[in-house]
């Protein structure tokens, strides 16, 4: 690992104890109004550490963390990849907008395996999240595909549109539906058939991620492929039946649907067909890409497995090439800071619950799954609750600081990195009730681990991935839309020195994002950053 070697500081004192990094997903700085759940709620620890000397808001959101435009928000896996990786790489959305904008994505192995299934007389299969909320994916992308496939020739096309809710509004899929219907009707001239199959909410259908809850995937294999779930006679039918039977229920939450003719399913996956997911973020596409993919596999019955082939719009994880097929590549990040810190001898520690654990080992490593030195690491999985989030708002917090504490004491890691998943998790229900019991959990749990780090002697560095809990609803002419996306709001980066050892300044860096901390970690270490890396936010001495 001589290529990821870190020259230490001259002038230069270590400290005791271990340095603690505490990402607190989905807190950022709002308003400071009504609308700001984290201002709403009871915050001692983080206002007392809010007004610290060594306190940055810093960018995570837009091209800071590689999306298309400063418009697109930020997302979990983006900002765990900026964080871990010390610079800022083109991310899913710009990359497969620009393969599709070149054509270069038409032009691969994958796709061409495609169109030969379709010339062949299979069905072309789509699944995936219907929004354009840019975070797992976007309908301008599945339609531009779409289009190319009546371009060339398809003459079947079934589209599993997942609703979304989460990271658009919270009731907006038949607006999503009615563009993608007249997408389908376009391109079913000349005998071409293209339709909707079958579909659900992303949160109970297709679409869960680490393994929290597989029947999720469960129910997405049975509408999908076995065209087995509630009948419907066209989506947006199945949409407004789920809404007008529950008045509260948002898109997230929508049963699975099959869109049926004359009794029968439209769209069934069937031998000699092609599937493409088009979701590019890759933590909510693994599992139904395994399901698809895997021999051996114990999690469900799936009754039968078509023989397809089968492609990711990207591959999900380049580590256990899920999927094999894949249209566009993905980002390689190269040189992550755990890398650098693993090749210099310091030992890490990292731990999150389920629904956060994949960011802090993951895209922190730069989308690698696995160790990157099992001696130099240990990484910590809590399991979250199988339950609605808003109905335990402190999620499995108190576990995952309970185990940290037991690290710092322990004194065995030089560097802990930790992920509290309320503010994001939580957030997205958009009840804000439980919005601000989630922000003050862990505002609570900070509370605990700072006597730690000072009775160590170690530093203590706070930041968030992007924003959510920080703006609960959105106004327009007097009306409030409860808002559940992430938000495009800089989030906090304090440090708190409990060491004493070194003297720390603040550095004057233009624009600082999520892409300054890993060099500000290395440097807190005691290293030099790399060069490639975005500078450091303080210096020593």
């Amino acid at each position: 690992m001589s290529e990821h070697t870190l020259k230490p500081l001259k002038q230069y004192a270590p400290f005791p104890g271990p340095l603690v990094l505490v990402i607190m997903d989905g807190i950022g700085i709002g308003r400071q109004d009504e609308s700001d759940g984290v201002y709403l709620a009871h915050t001692p620890t983080l206002d007392a550490l809010f007004a610290e000397p060594l306190f940055f808001r810093l960018k995570a959101h837009g091209t800071a963390v590689g999306q298309p435009s400063d418009e697109d928000m930020g997302n979990s896996e983006v900002g765990h990849n900026a964080l871990g990786a010390g610079r800022v790489f083109a991310q899913g959305a710009r990359l497969v907008n620009e393969a599709i904008e070149s054509g270069r994505v038409f032009e691969g192995a994958a796709w061409h395996t495609v169109m030969d299934r379709a010339k062949a007389g299979g069905t072309v299969h789509f699944i995936g999240l219907l929004s354009d909320g840019n975070v797992h994916s976007n309908i301008s992308q599945l339609l531009a595909l779409i289009r190319r496939c009546a371009a060339e020739g398809a003459r079947r096309v079934r589209v599993h549109p997942l609703t979304d809710g989460r990271d658009v509004g919270e009731r907006s899929a038949l607006g999503y539906i009615a563009a993608l219907e007249e997408t389908l009707r376009e391109c079913s001239a000349d005998g071409r058939d293209y339709r909707i199959a079958s579909g659900g909410g992303r949160m109970l259908v297709t679409m869960d991620r680490y393994e929290a809850n597989w029947k999720i995937v469960e129910r997405g294999w049975k509408a999908h492929v076995l065209g087995e779930g509630r009948p419907f006679a066209s989506a947006a039918e199945a949409v407004q039946t789920y809404y007008d039977e529950d008045p509260k229920v948002n898109d997230q939450f929508l049963g699975e649907f099959v869109i049926v003719e004359n009794g029968a399913p439209v769209g069934t996956i069937e031998d000699g067909d092609a599937v493409i997911c088009f979701n590019f973020r890759g933590d909510r596409a693994i599992e139904i890409s395994r399901a698809f993919e895997e021999d051996e596999f114990p999690y469900f019955d799936r009754k039968r497995r078509p023989e397809v082939f089968y492609a990711g719009i990207m591959q999900y994880d380049g580590d256990t090439h899920i999927p094999r097929h894949f249209l566009v590549e993905p980002p390689q990040i190269e040189g992550s800071v755990s890398e650098y810190l693993c090749a210099a001898g310091v030992t890490s520690y990292a731990i999150a619950e389920t629904q956060k654990f994949g960011h802090v080992t993951y895209f922190w490593n730069g989308n690698r799954s696995g160790y990157i030195n099992r001696e130099m690491e240990q990484y910590v999985e809590i399991r979250s609750d199988d339950v609605p989030f808003q109905q335990r708002p402190w999620m499995k917090a108190a576990e995952v600081t309970d185990a940290v504490l037991d690290a710092i004491r322990e004194n065995r890691h030089k560097f802990i990195r930790m992920n509290f998943a309320n503010g994001d998790m939580v957030g997205h229900t958009g009840i804000a009730p439980a919005v601000r019991i989630a922000v003050e959990t862990v505002d609570l749990c900070l509370a605990r681990i700072m006597p730690a780090v000072e009775a160590a002697r170690g530093l203590l560095v706070v930041t968030a991935d992007h924003g959510n809990a920080d703006l609960l609803f959105t106004e327009k002419k007097g009306v409030r839309e409860p808002h559940v996306a992430h938000t495009l709001n800089p989030v906090p980066f304090i440090i708190k020195d409990y060491s004493g050892a070194n003297a720390l300044h603040a550095c004057d860096v233009p624009a600082p994002g999520l892409s300054n901390v890993a060099a500000t970690l290395v440097r807190l270490l005691g290293f030099e950053a790399p060069e490639h890396y975005d500078p450091a936010l303080v210096r020593i001495g």
